[in-house]
């Protein structure tokens, strides 16, 4: 395999993904803006994230600016619709929130293709998702995949261009860290490894 431009090291590239965080919207820096030339080197490098058949199922909406707004308050009001009696305030806030306090929101979604399971499709975006990630690590940003709210909502499907039978997978918030997070643990890989050898 040749390349015109050098690979990390092995090592560099061990660095890169241990150094990888879900770093919530309250850690961010409040009202500093991550330039879009950042925002298209992740969304480049998430569309190389292997596909069955080659179906490409991510989709993404950006959401910058003022559109972190529109989409406060639509997911908010959406929740408070569905709840109905029953919100939570707490919640609703958080909806309301959020996305104001990152730089950027992607809205990750899934496109349907019947030539394959679902759950192939689906991984496909998990896939392209985790190198959006190591992109922002990679540039300093700092992420979060979060899933909660309007995510699995079928009313909402179509503010994000997203069809009855696509999936809307959560959304991608982003920003500068405000204090790096400490040190990741993880169990040791050989409770998770069988070796089959004969």
């Amino acid at each position: 395999m040749s390349t015109d431009t050098p690979l990390p090291t092995p090592e560099q590239f061990d660095a890169l993904i241990r150094a990888r965080r879900s770093i919530q919207p309250v850690q961010f820096e409040p009202g500093r803006v991550i330039p879009d030339t950042i925002i298209e080197r992740m969304l480049e490098n998430a569309n190389w994230a292997p596909t069955h058949k080659r179906t490409e199922p991510w989709r993404f909406v950006v959401f910058k600016g003022a559109g972190r707004q529109r989409l406060a308050e639509f997911q908010a009001a959406l929740y408070r619709q569905q709840a109905g009696e029953f919100v939570d305030e707490k919640k609703a806030q958080k909806l309301a929130t959020n996305p104001l306090l990152a730089s950027h929101v992607i809205a990750i979604g899934m496109k349907r293709h019947h030539v394959l399971p679902e759950i192939e499709e689906i991984e496909a975006v998990a896939c392209a998702v985790q190198n959006l990630h190591l992109t922002a690590v990679a540039n300093g940003v700092g992420g979060y995949w979060g899933s909660g709210g309007v995510t699995y909502a079928e009313e909402a499907k179509a503010f994000f261009g997203l069809g009855p039978e696509d999936k809307l997978l959560g959304f991608f918030y982003l920003g500068y860290v405000q204090q790096q997070p400490g040190r990741n643990l993880r169990k040791p890989i050989e409770e998770k490894v069988s070796w089959v050898t004969e």
